[in-house]
């Protein structure tokens, strides 16, 4: 894709772990103890990645109504 200010990004699909924390505002003792047995990771080689859609699901399944 090309936009007015040259190539515009490819949208990500999947993060590294550490990408996933830093998306999610986490630490990785955080993602260990709370996160990461909820979200499906894809393994390649000795390599994870969590869809993005991981995320935002877990997310939402967490998220609380505001009440008012």
């Amino acid at each position: 894709m090309s936009g007015p200010g040259g190539p515009q990004p490819v949208p990500r699909l999947a993060l590294s772990i550490e990408e996933a924390c830093e998306a999610l505002g986490v630490s990785w003792d955080f993602w260990r103890e709370h996160v990461a047995a909820d979200v499906r990771i894809v393994r390649c080689g000795r390599r994870k990645l969590v869809p993005v859609t991981e995320l935002e699901r877990w997310l939402e399944r967490r998220a609380e109504a505001v009440l008012g």
